[in-house]
């Protein structure tokens, strides 16, 4: 196989990945009442300790009023609150409600129990992570998830 019919058949197994998740989170957020993009926010809520308006916007891919009105929409069902930023007066960070948490770590288990990656041993997906995480990023990987810190630092960079 030649180089670019592989990097076509690595995307389509990204797509059908992505659409295996999709459909399992669909039916999560439709039991839920929550749109798949609500229950995108919460799954992103869970990887950061912070998140801004405009962070979450950037992680969607959306506009931030369209951020906005996602968090207002959670906030309204009480999911998420608006705290003030601890460094930034102007900012503020979206944090998970108790309510919010109970459903993120639903959200959790779930995708976690039916994912793809479920199907491969543990070393499997630990060379996987480490592919993954080189072609996202450019690391390479120890075996260990990415921290909430690297992220950041990352991010800062």
């Amino acid at each position: 196989m030649d180089d670019l019919r592989l990097n076509e058949e690595l995307i389509d197994y990204l797509f059908a990945i992505r659409t295996q998740v999709h459909a399992e989170l669909k039916e999560l957020a439709r039991e839920a009442g929550l749109t798949d993009t609500q229950t995108d926010v919460l799954w992103r809520l869970s990887r950061e300790q912070e998140m801004t308006a405009r962070r979450l916007a950037d992680r969607l891919q959306c506009d931030a009023s369209t951020a906005t009105s996602m968090i207002d929409r959670l906030e309204k069902r009480g999911l998420v609150r608006r705290v003030p930023h601890p460094t930034d007066r102007r900012a503020k960070v979206i944090q998970l409600t108790p309510e919010g948490c109970t459903l993120r770590d639903r959200v959790i288990q779930h995708t976690t129990e039916h994912s793809p990656f479920a199907r491969l041993d543990r070393e499997s997906r630990l060379r996987l992570h480490a592919l993954l995480r080189e072609v996202v990023d450019g690391t390479q990987s120890t075996g260990e998830p990415a921290t909430v810190k690297d992220n950041h630092e990352k991010e800062q960079q």
